[in-house]
């Protein structure tokens, strides 16, 4: 009844019916033509031919590269700045969930690039309403404006996911969060902008903030090799990091460059898998 009613709207010739057949769809299906995949396959191509230009200059690498090998045995980029020892002073920021909002406003989140965020820090408690230094708050401070490492309260970093968060750490000049936790997106975030979030104990938390009191003579060194935390006293203390995050650190990686070390393997893997599977 079905296909009787179909055959008056549209025709009973094999032409204008033939679409309701399923075994002309299969015999006509697209992905049975070997042509179609070719074709396929050469649009990836192409695409990648107009990244290539994008990937040179993100990465530095040769447009037009004598041989793949050359490509191979090139240098991976380091995107970040290592991060080995880092001696500066540290500021006490004893507040419990201080929130990405509270790090860097909505307002400024319209901005895609991470520099110039530094002047917005923290700028409701930074500023005054009509814009003037507010100078009770920890930054504004003479000893403490060239900060590189911030002492801070349980849950840093809560809050919404924005990137922004850490960009704005970074371009302040901080380069080292300590706390005894923090949100879990904003921790997987410092690693990527070359930001260390250091997890301590409370009771390390609280002989780091006595420190941090001292002003201009609160003065940390952070061995990231070695694990360690030296006060301006001398006294040391030790954190635990994922060895791989450690690694990242080191050699001043972002999540980019730490897949491109992985280059020839992933070349090795594609090329058996086109040798195995040459219809892919």
């Amino acid at each position: 009844m079905v296909r009787r009613k179909l055959r008056v709207v549209l025709g009973s010739s094999p032409r204008t019916a033939r679409w309701w057949n399923r075994d002309w769809w299969w015999n006509t299906a697209p992905w049975r033509n070997t042509d179609w995949w070719s074709k396929k396959r050469l649009r990836a191509f192409n695409a990648a031919q107009e990244y290539q230009p994008y990937a040179s200059v993100r990465f530095g690498l040769d447009q037009n590269p004598a041989s793949r090998d050359d490509a191979d045995n090139s240098e991976v980029p380091k995107l970040m700045e290592k991060f080995t020892t880092l001696t500066g002073v540290a500021a006490p920021l004893p507040i419990i969930n201080i929130d990405t909002d509270m790090i860097i406003p909505k307002q400024y989140l319209k901005t895609i690039k991470r520099t110039g965020l530094g002047v917005a820090l923290f700028s409701e408690m930074r500023y005054n309403e009509d814009g003037s230094e507010n100078p009770e708050f920890v930054l504004n401070k003479p000893a403490y404006r060239q900060a590189k490492i911030i002492i801070a309260g349980d849950n840093f970093g809560c809050g919404s996911s924005r990137e922004h968060a850490p960009w704005a750490l970074a371009d302040f000049g901080v380069r080292c969060v300590i706390s005894t936790s923090f949100a879990d997106i904003f921790y997987n975030n410092c690693f990527k902008n070359g930001i260390l979030p250091l997890v301590v104990s409370p009771e390390q938390l609280k002989l780091l903030l006595d420190d941090a009191e001292r002003g201009s003579n609160a003065t940390l060194t952070i061995d990231l090799e070695a694990q360690t935390i030296k006060g301006p006293d001398g006294g040391t203390l030790s954190f635990d990091i994922d060895p791989a995050r450690k690694q990242i650190l080191l050699e001043g990686l972002d999540d980019i460059a730490g897949t491109l070390k992985s280059d020839p393997a992933i070349s090795s893997f594609e090329g058996k898998m086109a040798a195995d599977r040459p219809w892919l």
